[in-house]
């Protein structure tokens, strides 16, 4: 947490040129670029883990001594209890069938080779089937993909949209797409591979060479199997997932998956038609009509086939895995046809480069790119002493015309939790960079399931570690398995502090939901206070959220050790675009409706007397 004495002699440079910066925000706002009715709130499921029962967690244990969670195990109840929390979207994440270490060979499944699995449960991003889904989930294997659809019915009547993964940058080592529909051929199944590339292969090969195993940790723990023999039948070698281009890759790789090949060339160089210029303005349905009667690489019509299917059998968004490593052109191609056939489609993508945002949004046609290394790092540089909180305004300058599209998060699968000792230290701590998180944009909100109940990802799976949640292992999730209660989904093996912390989420989602102030405009508020205020703590950000129907005054204290007591300034410029005349105005918290302070307006200026404690937000409304 923030630390007074050891950070103010370590950046009180950065703290000036911040003041600096953010002044020249002091009368700018922040509209929304396109008029959504609600902010969207995205639940987050790891889908083998959400319904595990079993608290064993034995290191690299089997689904007997493990166990697994099934599509069956969201029953009317919890998708009902997830949808009263305040979200909109579930994310099922791990649906499509990936590489995994256990015998199927009864309904014609192959084994998998656990020395290219990640785990014994294996990566849900290197999919061996995208026609059909994980056997693991289901009840019955056999008619695993009739279980999800039931799965995407009793979501929809839930009040729910539903959300899969794509992963189109790579897919697993041994791909074989058993449940292909009629006419559909598999990845590979027409390439030369005698060659390094063509634009119509699906894969980029090393010719003449046979794929070598890496000098990885003993796969399953030093278990044996009969598949472990230092070997894996790839011949000629294929480049792997994250481009590696040798023939035996290195541990730390993504040797589990080979990279598709979308018609970039090895040096870089595109071999495709190109957007012409004045597209970044064109609607989805001038980019489909673009493509209509272009000649593209054999890999885009397979990934649009593929969430085109998705999207028939109900799938209401799809989130992108890697999507930067794919070209922009491409997702022109495939969201384009996905918006044609549904508008209302969630397209989310992880993109990590700033200086291509714009491109994947409005070349790309996404919907939403993760706001990672933006307001996310910031966050979590602020709660561990890092910086100031001052630079978020900074941040919603930059990416004023994007604000929309960068989807705040603060936990997810990839991410170490927020409750743990790596990123927040504990739940409490997170609860401001949460109220920040899901009111400072008119962006979607996402959370990950155990995040409502304080999660810290303590446990040691196997082949994940702990502070992140394994994405490999057959695994428990304590916390969110208490709230879970053998099945009741009530909560009733809670802690009090724990069912505290998912009111504190619930009233917050809620809230941000039915906001038409969240949906608004943005003016910070710090560069009116910082080094004026008089108690205002270097750990305290404030802002203001408005429509023509509400007006929000948001306060937040990110030290965790201590009170913070101050007259809050609203400046004029606000005043006069609220229409406030001289007076006092009441102005109550909406998170728990117990605070109320009142807002002084004298000659065209505000003041709020304001007592907040560690951890603590107001929400404030006029």
């Amino acid at each position: 947490m923030i630390k007074k004495i050891t950070i103010v002699a370590s950046i009180s440079t950065l703290l000036l040129a911040t003041a600096c910066k953010t002044t020249a925000m002091k009368t700018d706002t922040v509209n929304k670029e396109t008029a959504p009715q609600k902010k969207e709130v995205v639940y987050q499921v790891f889908t083998r883990l959400f319904g595990n029962k079993n608290t064993t967690n034995k290191p690299w244990g089997t689904i007997e001594e493990n166990g697994v969670g099934k599509f069956n195990d969201f029953t009317d109840i919890a998708l009902k209890e997830i949808k009263d929390l305040g979200v909109t979207y579930i994310w099922y994440t791990g649906v499509p069938h990936h590489a995994l270490v256990r015998d199927y060979t009864n309904i014609g499944i192959s084994n998998d080779d656990p020395e290219v699995v990640k785990g014994r449960a294996g990566s849900p991003y290197a999919v061996k089937d995208y026609y059909n889904v994980n056997p693991d989930l289901a009840v019955n294997p056999a008619n695993r993909l009739q279980e999800f659809e039931a799965l995407i019915a009793r979501t929809h009547k839930a009040g729910l949209k539903v959300i899969i993964d794509i992963v189109p940058n790579h897919i697993a080592r041994k791909y074989e797409g058993k449940s292909n529909p009629k006419g559909v051929r598999d990845f590979g199944a027409d390439d030369d591979v005698s060659v390094e590339y063509k634009r119509d292969n699906n894969f980029y090969y090393i010719p003449n060479t046979r794929f070598e195993i890496p000098d990885t940790d003993k796969p399953l723990n030093g278990e044996s199997n009969p598949l472990i023999d230092g070997k894996f039948d790839e011949y000629p070698a294929k480049w792997t997932g994250n481009g590696s281009r040798k023939a035996k890759p290195d541990k730390n790789d993504w040797y589990e998956t080979v990279k598709v090949n979308y018609g970039i060339r090895p040096d870089g160089s595109k071999d495709f038609p190109e957007l012409p210029g004045g597209f970044d303005t064109k609607s989805y349905q001038e980019h489909f009509d673009f493509w209509k009667d272009k000649s593209v690489p054999n890999s885009w019509i397979k990934f649009r086939d593929i969430a085109l299917y998705w999207t028939t059998k109900g799938v209401d968004g799809f989130r992108y895995d890697m999507a930067e490593m794919v070209p922009y052109e491409f997702w022109s191609y495939m969201n384009s046809a996905i918006k044609v056939k549904n508008p209302d489609a969630f397209l989310m993508a992880e993109v990590y480069n700033p200086n291509e945002y714009r491109n994947y949004i409005r070349l790309g046609k996404m919907d939403y790119l993760y706001d990672k290394v933006e307001t996310y790092d910031h966050l979590k540089a602020v709660i561990q002493g890092k910086t100031w909180p001052d630079g978020l305004s900074d941040i919603q300058h930059k990416m004023a015309d994007i604000e929309h599209h960068m989807l705040h998060f603060l936990d997810n699968h990839d991410e170490q939790r927020l409750a743990s000792p790596e990123f927040a230290g504990t739940p409490e701590k997170g609860k401001p960079l949460m109220v920040v998180s899901a009111t400072i944009s008119t962006s979607p909100t996402m959370i990950y399931f155990g995040q409502e109940v304080g999660e810290a990802g303590n446990e040691n799976a196997g082949f994940g570690t702990h502070s992140r949640t394994s994405i490999f292992d057959y695994v428990g999730v304590p916390n969110h398995q208490r709230w879970m209660n053998g099945g009741k989904f009530d909560g009733g093996q809670l802690s009090q502090d724990e069912k505290d912390l998912r009111d504190f989420y619930k009233r917050l989602l809620n809230f941000s939901i039915n906001s038409s102030a969240l949906m608004g405009n943005f003016q910070e508020i710090q560069t009116a206070n910082r080094n004026v205020t008089l108690g205002y703590d270097i750990a305290i950000y404030s802002y203001v959220r408005w429509s023509d129907t509400q007006k929000l005054i948001i306060v937040t204290n990110f030290y965790s050790l201590a009170s913070s007591n101050f007259d809050l300034r609203i400046p004029a410029d606000i005043i006069q675009k609220w229409n406030l005349k001289d007076g006092t105005y009441t102005i109550t918290d909406q998170l728990y409706h117990k605070k109320t302070t009142q807002l002084r307006v004298e000659n065209g200026e505000g003041k709020a007397q304001i007592s907040i404690g560690p951890s603590e937000s107001f929400i404030f409304q006029l």
